[in-house]
């Protein structure tokens, strides 16, 4: 028997596949997906470069030629917020407040999301819909009768009740957040951890919990973006307590009245979100090598 061999038109045909052909329609969708992007990134990013460009102007300065670059440096401006203003108190309070809330949130989220997805009993529906609840409900209608809770269990105005009320803010969107992803993970893994002696605290923190990183590192990046810029809530607990950054801007930008510092003013908003910018980038480095690690297995 004799076998015909492939022509190199073949060969060519087999090995190399020819890709699909552009057509005209989708350059447009492209074309134009591509302009709004760089729309949106310009309306994004130049109020941010503005704002940081501002910061070492004086007020003059920004009056006479907003969009010009400083004539000098004046880091001044960085002090006097810093320090004058209170800040870096404000800051310290925010990075405790917002910190504490998170780890306590994320925690407690992350094991009731967790029970809520892998075990039926009772009730669980029940308290799944309650979680969802929670996010149906409008917060500034809680703030009275909050106002009144935290008073008498003697935690208004102070960081701690600040931090619970954080916590039970954030609490069902990350409860719901994390639903999916643990009800999304394969029981078997479960079912291995169980055969290889390990109980259910160390299946969940050693197997389960590791697996759920993307979704940690999303619902982490949404409460700390939430919480950071919180401003209702402070201002209704916190009112006469340890300020926080949100209400400590605020309070910068009223008591100067007529005679505002716009410099010192834009020095501060950058210290306020230059935090959420590192967070940012950290959690969505975290968040894409979670992604990676999950997808190569």
């Amino acid at each position: 028997m004799t076998t015909k061999l492939a022509s190199p038109e073949m060969k060519s045909l087999h090995f190399n596949p020819r890709k699909p052909a552009t057509t005209p329609g989708d350059k447009v969708v492209g074309a134009v997906s591509h302009t709004a992007l760089t729309i949106w990134s310009l309306i994004v990013i130049l109020p941010l470069l503005w704002t940081f460009m501002s910061s070492f102007k004086t007020s003059s300065e920004i009056f006479a030629s907003p969009f010009a670059l400083p004539s000098q440096w004046r880091f001044d401006n960085y002090v006097k917020a810093w320090t004058e203003a209170g800040i870096g108190s404000y800051f310290l309070n925010s990075v405790i407040v917002v910190g504490s809330a998170l780890v306590i949130v994320m925690v407690l989220g992350a094991m009731c999301a967790y029970v809520l997805a892998r075990f039926k009993f009772f009730g669980s529906r029940a308290v799944y819909y309650l979680m969802l609840a929670g996010l149906t409900f409008p917060i500034f209608l809680a703030m009275v009768p909050l106002f009144f809770v935290m008073k008498k269990i003697g935690l208004l105005n102070t960081l701690p009740g600040l931090t619970l009320v954080y916590v039970g803010f954030a609490l069902p969107f990350t409860v719901f957040f994390l639903f999916s992803f643990f009800k999304s993970l394969p029981y078997e893994i479960g079912e291995a951890a169980s055969l290889d002696g390990a109980g259910e605290w160390r299946t969940f923190f050693q197997v389960m919990l590791p697996m759920a990183k993307p979704g940690l590192a999303s619902v982490a990046i949404f409460n700390f973006l939430g919480l950071w810029n919180q401003f209702l809530i402070p201002v209704a607990i916190n009112a006469a307590g340890p300020r926080v950054l949100s209400q400590g801007l605020a309070a910068f930008a009223g008591q100067m009245g007529y005679a505002v510092d716009f410099g010192a003013l834009f020095a501060a908003v950058t210290v306020t979100v230059v935090p959420v910018l590192i967070v940012y980038v950290i959690f969505q480095r975290q968040l894409q090598g979670s992604v990676s690690q999950g997808t190569s297995r």
